[in-house]
């Protein structure tokens, strides 16, 4: 091929054609896709979820003090490891294709049973959890999210407000997000549970760049009942190019 003529080795041009076909697997259920950079050596779909837990990119005390290490360790390996082993045991009893990205499941969650919404959010969730925080993080958005952000509330700052309200006001347990529509356009809202906006039985829909836990699970060792206080603390350790990635392919 001359590709491979061209210093193309077989083993790279193997490695995007499976990368290309997934792209378009994932354009034709409404999803796009692109490639990241490497997360502990595999390159990952940016908007597609895996079904089984993703080893995480940073050690559990990265995030301190923001979030402790033993939040996160009880957080990654005992509330997250359980969505993810409680969604493949209802992907076996409901016979679900996996050969599809779970955002497909999630998008007609109606027709499952309740354990396959509470442990498929719960897992979809806390994997995009995992990847829109890292280390020495924090700051402002830059480029495009910049300026989509601008466009659709006003300012960074105003973002900013609406976001910390619709997590520090969510009752109970749950998730604040920011989406991207059908629209194009950015929106802020919330979930209860492990609800997410991908599924048809939300209120709140749109495609996830950004999303906080707001359960007590995740805040309550360091920050006891000062849900603001962990909001605010969150805004330290957001991986904005991350979010910036999501948001391009999502658009």
């Amino acid at each position: 091929m001359k590709n491979l003529e061209n210093g193309l080795s077989r083993r790279e041009f193997l490695s995007n054609t499976s990368k290309a076909g997934l792209a378009v697997s994932l354009v034709g259920t409404g999803i796009l896709s692109a490639c990241s950079g490497e997360v502990k050596g595999d390159s990952k779909a940016i908007l597609a979820t895996s079904f089984s837990q993703t080893p995480l990119a940073y050690d559990f005390s990265a995030l301190a003090p923001h979030i402790d290490a033993m939040t996160m360790e009880i957080h990654y390996t005992k509330h997250a490891a359980g969505y993810a082993k409680n969604l493949g045991d209802a992907i076996g009893e409901e016979n679900v294709d996996t050969n599809k990205p779970l955002e497909d499941l999630l998008a007609n969650i109606s027709q499952y049973s309740t354990k396959m919404r509470n442990n498929g959010g719960g897992h979809y969730n806390h994997e995009l959890f995992w990847k829109v925080m890292s280390p020495n993080a924090g700051g402002q958005p830059e480029g495009q999210l910049a300026e989509a952000i601008n466009s659709s509330f006003g300012s960074y700052e105003t973002f900013v407000e609406q976001f910390e309200t619709a997590a520090k006001t969510r009752f109970g347990s749950g998730w604040a997000w920011l989406v991207v529509g059908e629209d194009k356009k950015l929106a802020v809202g919330s979930t209860a549970n492990q609800d997410n906006p991908l599924m048809d039985i939300s209120d709140f829909k749109g495609t996830p760049l950004l999303g906080i836990d707001v359960w007590e699970h995740a805040y309550y060792l360091n920050y006891q009942n000062r849900r603001p206080d962990y909001v605010t603390a969150f805004w330290n350790v957001i991986n904005w190019n991350a979010v910036s990635d999501r948001y391009m392919a999502a658009i």
